[in-house]
C-alpha cells in the first residue's frame, strides 16, 4: 500500500443524507429526552455502526442535523420592499414547514437543554433580524416605508406570522401547507403592509 493511502470504503454521502434527515425526523417527533442512535438508524434503516462511523455520539450527530438543516435566512435585496419581505417570509415559513421544520420547531422549545442547540437557535435568529434590519432600512430610505416603523414589530410581525402558521398545522396537512407556503408569504406581506408602507 503506498503512503497515504486511505484504508476501508469512503463515506457515502446519501447514507450521511439519510441519516440527518432520519435525526432531524426522530428529534423534531420525540425531542431531545427520547433521541437516541438506535431511533435514528431505525428511521433511516441504516445500522448503528454506520452512524458511529461518522458520529462518536447522538450529541454530535445532532449537532450536524443543526449544522446542515439550520443555514440561517439571507437578505435578499430584489429592489423592492414588497419583494424583499415576501423573501425573508418564504425562507422563515419553510425553515419551518420543510421536512426538517419539525426538527427546528423542537429546537425553539429545548434549545437550552441540547448540545450546542442555544447557539444554533440563536444564529438562527440573529441571521432573521440581520435580514430584516437591512430590508427595512433599505424600505426607509427608497420611501417605500415610514420612518418611524420598528424592526423589531415588523420582524416579529412577519416571523411570529410564520411560525404561527407552522405551529397550527396538523400533521397530516403539512405537506399540503408546506407546498402552498409560498404564496402564504405574500399574503403575510401584503396584510402586514397594508399598514406600515409609506403614503
Amino acid at each position: 500500500m503506498s503512503v497515504g493511502a486511505t484504508v476501508g470504503r469512503p463515506r457515502d454521502p446519501e447514507v450521511d443524507e439519510r441519516i440527518t434527515r432520519a435525526a432531524a425526523e426522530v428529534f423534531g417527533a420525540e425531542g431531545w429526552a427520547r433521541f437516541s442512535v438506535d431511533a435514528v438508524a431505525r428511521r433511516a434503516g441504516v445500522g448503528k455502526a454506520s452512524i458511529y462511523l461518522r458520529w462518536p455520539n447522538k450529541e454530535a450527530l445532532l449537532v450536524a442535523v443543526f449544522a446542515s438543516r439550520l443555514s440561517g435566512v439571507r437578505d435578499i435585496d430584489t429592489g423592492s420592499l414588497r419583494d424583499d419581505l415576501v423573501a425573508l417570509a418564504r425562507q422563515v415559513l419553510h425553515a419551518f414547514l420543510d421536512e426538517s421544520g419539525g426538527a427546528v420547531l423542537r429546537l425553539m422549545l429545548e434549545a437550552g437543554s441540547i448540545p450546542a442547540g442555544q447557539e444554533h437557535l440563536d444564529r438562527f435568529l440573529q441571521s432573521q433580524a440581520t435580514a430584516a434590519q437591512a430590508i427595512v432600512h433599505r424600505g426607509k430610505d427608497r420611501g417605500q416605508l415610514r420612518s418611524d416603523i420598528s424592526v423589531t414589530l415588523l420582524l416579529n410581525t412577519i416571523s411570529g406570522g410564520a411560525l404561527n402558521h407552522a405551529l397550527t398545522t396538523p400533521p397530516r396537512s403539512r405537506a399540503k401547507v408546506a407546498a402552498a407556503a409560498d404564496r402564504y408569504a405574500e399574503e403575510l406581506v401584503d396584510f402586514v403592509l397594508a399598514s406600515v408602507t409609506a403614503p
